[in-house]
């Protein structure tokens, strides 16, 4: 079973992460997939062009169909036209797309899992915050830094009711905080290192589908 350091506490103190949610083995595909979708879905698909039928003006014909000379011209508003309307420009659309729900627990898996095999995953302590100090939460990845061998970005999971932690780490550079609801696997993959409170373990397992794989597993 695999375990993690726990940092605000005890120094020799290790935590020990559930095998059902840290122990999957890494599935490039799905995970690939999950992540493409969780960034489709940030798009905000709202770039609009007008066509003809949409730009204002052109409803008289320019000059007569004959005998001027000129090519023929039925409206100003042509794409042929400068201030015409526009050819199969982009229009409003979403760019998201559904992936299995057991596809994108697994993929959440597998992308805990790589930071636990790698040592790039700690524990916050309960009780390491009782105030807001961003000193102290420097201090805590000054510690630990050196000892995975990896820098920053760091992401920090924290449940809501971890307010003063999470006004700790959040002014500091390249340190997101986010809620165990809120974390992607596109997140997680970022991140050089991870930090996870106590409670939002459990509510990341929750995610995973971990407390429920052993009378269904979920595993593909």
């Amino acid at each position: 079973m695999a375990d993690a350091p726990v940092l605000g506490g005890d120094t020799s103190a290790k935590a020990e992460l559930p095998e059902a949610a840290f122990g999957e083995r890494f599935a490039p595909g799905l995970v690939h997939q999950s992540v493409r979708a969780e960034q489709a879905a940030r798009r905000r698909g709202t770039a609009s062009t007008k066509n003809r039928a949409l730009v204002s003006g052109g409803g008289a014909k320019p000059w007569r169909q004959k005998g001027t000379g000129r090519a023929r011209a039925g409206s100003s508003r042509s794409p042929l036209w400068t201030g015409g309307g526009t050819v199969f420009g982009p229009q409003p659309r979403s760019y998201t797309f559904k992936v299995n729900r057991k596809e994108q627990r697994r993929a959440l898996r597998s992308a805990l899992s790589l930071h636990a095999q790698r040592g790039s995953l700690a524990i916050l302590a309960e009780g390491a915050f009782t105030a807001p100090r961003t000193a102290r939460a420097a201090e805590l990845l000054e510690d630990w830094e050196p000892k995975v061998g990896r820098e920053r970005p760091t992401l920090v999971v924290l449940t809501e009711q971890e307010g003063d932690a999470a006004l700790s780490f959040r002014n500091l550079s390249r340190v997101a905080v986010l809620t165990p609801q809120a974390v992607g696997v596109s997140d997680i993959l970022r991140a050089a290192t991870m930090i996870v409170s106590q409670p939002s373990l459990e509510q990341l397992a929750a995610r995973t589908g971990a407390t429920r794989r052993g009378s269904s597993p979920e595993a593909g």
